[in-house]
């Protein structure tokens, strides 16, 4: 999962780049574009055409059939049966090529979640950051631990200690724009937690993980080495409250990346020869 992530986070910021001062909405479309374009390609490989063009052509046949004999209820009732069993079978040529796209399209959604979901931090302002430790610590024990920052993030408080649930927490300060590594320090071993202070649209991690399901939802960070006591490092920043589209609004990055991608598919289908 790993090394997946890995090209997954080079082609995500290469391709957004160029775009990371621009209105969001613009990387956001190009985005929409090539997954839209992907998953009909998608679509097409993996499903039966040929059926789903058949079955397609009787769900007309049985909708113009209720026109012609308007006056005739058992034709009225039985061209409804049909079109609900062809229904049916459309929706089960369907769920395969579905499942395929299903894979893709989470690995898709979790990227744009760290570059569209979250605020950057600003100069003055505080945050927390936990880390989880392995394992369970008996009452009175307290692991060794300390967070270090470089030139434009300060450490103001911590680490606080909860043993029933093993979290270490600090209360750190950005200072400065830019993007930072702190190095936490736990029982003698090192990690690093990224840390962004920026306007622009960037890849912003909120948790470093280590499990596998983690890494599945927080694909932002390579994960911590699996064999050390820190099992999650997790950074708190503001949510993007006003999405993409630049006001305050319930509209999200995704609902508006769903939106665009089935645009961009339904235009392109023709083009490309797919039937849906």
């Amino acid at each position: 999962m790993s090394i997946i992530n890995a090209v997954m986070r080079f082609v995500f910021d290469a391709l957004l780049y160029p775009f990371r001062e621009l209105h969001p909405l613009v990387g956001l479309t190009l985005v929409s574009a090539v997954f839209g374009v992907f998953a009909l390609l998608l679509f097409k490989w993996t499903s039966d055409q040929d059926k789903i063009d058949r079955v397609k052509r009787k769900i007309y046949a049985g909708l113009f059939e209720i026109r012609l004999f308007n006056d005739d209820l058992r034709a009225i009732f039985r061209a409804m049966f049909e079109i609900l069993r062809h229904n049916l079978t459309y929706v089960r040529l369907s769920l395969i090529p579905l499942a395929w796209m299903l894979v893709p399209f989470v690995l898709v959604v979790a990227q744009l979640q760290f570059h569209y979901g979250y605020e950057g931090l600003e100069p003055g302002d505080t945050t927390l950051l936990t880390a989880t430790l392995e394992g369970d610590w008996p009452p009175g024990t307290r692991p060794e631990a300390r967070l270090e920052a470089p030139v434009g993030v300060t450490v103001e408080a911590g680490p606080v200690w909860a043993p029933v649930v093993s979290e270490l927490t600090w209360r750190i300060a950005a200072e400065e724009w830019g993007d930072y590594e702190l190095r936490l320090t736990v029982d003698g071993e090192t990690v690093t937690k990224t840390v962004n202070v920026g306007e622009d649209i960037s890849r912003r991690s909120t948790v470093r993980p280590s499990s596998f399901l983690d890494q599945v939802l927080y694909p932002a960070e390579p994960p911590l080495p699996g064999s050390g006591p820190i099992a999650r490092i997790e950074l708190e920043y503001p949510p993007a409250n006003a999405g993409v589209t630049g006001w305050e609004s319930e509209i999200t990055w995704l609902l508006v990346f769903l939106v665009l991608s089935v645009v961009f598919a339904f235009a392109l289908k023709k083009p490309l020869g797919v039937t849906l």
